[in-house]
Order: C-alpha cells, then sequence, then structure tokens
C-alpha cells in the first residue's frame, strides 16, 4: 500500500507539474488528482470534490495535499481536509518538491512529508552566474 496524492492549486499548476514530474520519471507512482481552482470554480462544489477524492485516494495509508499558497483558496480547502495521521497538508509546491514525493512514494505518510520539504527547501536557491573562461 502507498499514500494517496492530491494536487489542489490554481488554475494547472497542479496538472503541469505532474505531467512535468512523470514526463521525467517515466511514471507516476503513486495514485494522483489534481484539482484547480479557477476565478469561475464553484467553491462549494470544490470543497466537495476535494474531499470525495481525498477519501478515494486514502487507501489506509494517507493522503498528501500539496498545494501553490498558503493563505490562498486552494490551501484554504486542503486545510480542512487535514486529519492527524490522515492526512496532511504541505504549501508551496514545487517540481523538486514534487519529484521527490514521487521519489519516495514507497515510506509513509510522516517520511514523505519530510521529504518533500527538503526536496522543496533545496529546490529554491540563487543561481550562480556561469563561470567566465579565461
Amino acid at each position: 500500500m502507498s499514500i494517496g496524492l492530491l494536487l489542489i492549486t490554481h488554475n494547472d499548476i497542479g496538472s503541469s507539474l505532474l505531467e512535468t514530474a512523470t514526463k521525467m520519471l517515466g511514471f507516476c507512482p503513486l495514485q494522483t488528482e489534481t484539482i484547480a481552482v479557477t476565478h469561475e470554480t464553484d467553491l462549494d462544489l470544490l470543497r466537495r470534490q476535494a474531499a470525495n477524492m481525498a477519501l478515494q485516494l486514502d487507501r489506509g495509508d494517507g493522503v498528501l495535499i500539496l498545494t501553490d499558497m498558503f493563505g490562498a483558496t486552494p490551501s484554504n480547502i486542503a486545510r480542512n481536509l487535514q486529519s492527524p495521521g490522515g492526512t496532511q497538508v504541505l504549501a508551496g509546491v514545487n517540481l523538486p518538491m514534487l519529484i521527490r514525493v514521487l521519489n519516495y512514494a514507497g515510506l509513509n505518510l510522516k517520511e514523505v512529508v519530510e521529504k518533500a520539504l527538503s526536496g522543496g527547501r533545496a529546490g529554491v536557491m540563487a543561481c550562480p552566474p556561469p563561470e567566465t573562461k579565461s
């Protein structure tokens, strides 16, 4: 068994990240769903949809929900789905974070959360200028 993964993001950020990560890895090792929040979204419908998806994704090992920005609608919807030991929410999803989650798909929820956080942090850096050749 493994955890489920739900991405709740603005527009198609989540599906674009998932598509990119899946192409990089050649497959997606987790049961995964995405939800796009747009200006036209019916928030009550979206809340029910997110709750149903989280329930479907949880096969007993929990669900990790990744959102794009803390305090915005996607993370607010996700935070209402948290349950101790069952569903964990991380905001600030980026490609390194998602790759880390998919690379460590066999770990338990707590361990995947730690890997995701470390991958997300390590993936944000100031890029040094290229070396000049003399």
